[in-house]
């Protein structure tokens, strides 16, 4: 196995602590005979266990040796699949090299353990290109990302050459794109080391798509309209999704990159004190071939605090010009975002009817600077009751209306008022109060 890795070039800077780099040293290890069996036989275990954990975390299932050389192939980010992410695999000199790099991997793919079983008195390896989960159904993972692994592994499995294996992944890269990117549809901030930003994907965001909001249909059309706008390389605004708490916001926004994922969108969530960071999250994600939305949720400042200036910044009137694959989504319960106190208008020029605050129009200016405002208010009694019995009949509750809607009514005195948010949860509590009945019986 070590032979086979020493020939990868574009796809042979794996990290020392790899799967893959350990199997091929203790490949060479036990040709060599510079370790015993025995700690040959533990390390391979170690990798066995860390592939296991792989597998675990992302749902793979059949041939698991496959699936992990798969994801290899899908998660590195190099010149060669950045450059098919964009373009596609078109004609060039690196395609040689490429196909060299998919020979080996095809290798890989056709390894045969067994001498090394043999050598070890080991079974591990035949195990896994058969394994089968116990259960996935209670284990939270990325199916997303399970799906497209699974996918290309077993499209892999039945190439015939390094051609057909070419073929394959360079038309996954333009179909899907490359990394983390590629994979997944949401990320948060890991870390800042200097200019560099390390992203985290999120693993299980919600799966709500518009239709699971009730009611709302003049927001949930402005902010389709400007988002498809945008996938389609078309001018579109910042958006501020703006009103009363629990009227479905945050909702709206997870919905918007589930239903226009496959077209590209992906969402980089920030939180307030990362704003700083702002600009080196843009630098390292204006080139790729992705639109983003730049999300931050229940945004909203005090007076002694000044991160929102990095956000003015950003959004405009900073000598960078913002790219054209960046939006900047957020949700507040403030329509004016910054908090507005009685010593701002107290900071007033008047003459000639003209009544000016510069602390006022510092404040104001960062709401301004979303295009598309959009407002969420509470709804009214008729449409929180309608809401209520709208999910009602998607939970499968048979309750009569007239005791359902009473009891929601309670629940709203109980529980915030009248909000979508509101609706949900009860319908949660009889939900499960019908499921609790029904395991008793």
């Amino acid at each position: 196995m070590y032979r086979i890795l020493s020939r990868l070039l574009i796809y042979g800077d794996m990290p020392h602590s790899s799967i893959l780099t350990e199997l091929g040293d203790i490949s060479r290890q036990m040709e060599a005979g510079s370790q015993t069996k025995e700690e040959l036989t533990a390390r391979v275990f170690t990798q066995i266990r860390h592939l296991l954990q792989v597998s675990t975390d992302y749902g793979f299932d059949d041939n698991l040796w496959h699936n992990y050389l798969t994801f290899l192939l899908i998660a590195s980010e190099n010149p060669f699949s950045l450059t098919c992410e964009k373009v596609g695999a078109n004609d060039g000199s690196v395609n040689h090299f490429a196909r060299s790099d998919f020979a080996a991997f095809r290798e890989l793919f056709l390894y045969d353990f067994t001498p090394m079983e043999n050598k070890l008195d080991i079974d591990c390896f035949r195990r896994i290109c058969h394994y089968r989960a116990i259960s996935k159904k209670e284990l939270m993972y990325n199916k997303n990302v399970s799906e497209k692994v699974r996918t290309l592994s077993a499209s892999l499995e039945k190439t015939r050459d390094e051609n057909e294996f070419f073929d394959c992944v360079t038309g996954f890269y333009r179909d899907y794109g490359v990394g983390m990117f590629g994979l997944n549809k949401a990320f948060r901030i890991a870390s800042v080391t200097g200019s560099r930003v390390e992203f985290c994907p999120i693993n299980n965001m919600d799966t709500v798509v518009l239709s699971d909001l009730i009611g709302y249909e003049a927001q949930k059309k402005l902010l389709v309209d400007n988002t498809l706008a945008f996938v389609e390389g078309r001018r579109a605004n910042n958006a501020l999704l703006y009103g009363d708490s629990g009227t479905g916001k945050s909702t709206s926004i997870k919905a918007i990159v589930n239903e226009f994922y496959d077209r590209g969108l992906r969402m980089i969530e920030i939180y307030k004190h990362q704003f700083k960071d702002l600009s080196n999250v843009i630098a390292q994600i204006k080139n790729r071939n992705y639109r983003f939305i730049i999300y931050m949720d229940d945004l909203s400042f005090e007076d002694f605090e000044i991160e929102y200036k990095f956000l003015k910044a950003v959004i405009e009137g900073g000598v960078e010009t913002k790219p054209d694959n960046i939006l900047i989504y957020a949700t507040s319960n403030r329509r004016h975002l910054i908090k507005e106190t009685w010593k701002d208008r107290d900071d007033m020029e008047h003459g000639d009817d003209i009544h000016r605050s510069d602390t006022l129009e510092e404040k104001l200016s960062l709401a301004n600077r979303f295009g598309c405002m959009i407002c969420y208010i509470k709804p009214s009694r008729q449409e929180f009751n309608e809401m209520v019995l709208s999910l009602a009949r998607r939970h499968g509750i048979a309750l009569p209306h007239e005791t359902l809607l009473a009891e929601a009514n309670k629940w709203e005195i109980r529980h915030g008022g009248i909000s979508g948010r509101t609706a949900q949860q009860f319908i949660n509590y009889m939900a499960g109060r019908e499921e609790g009945s029904v395991n008793e019986a």
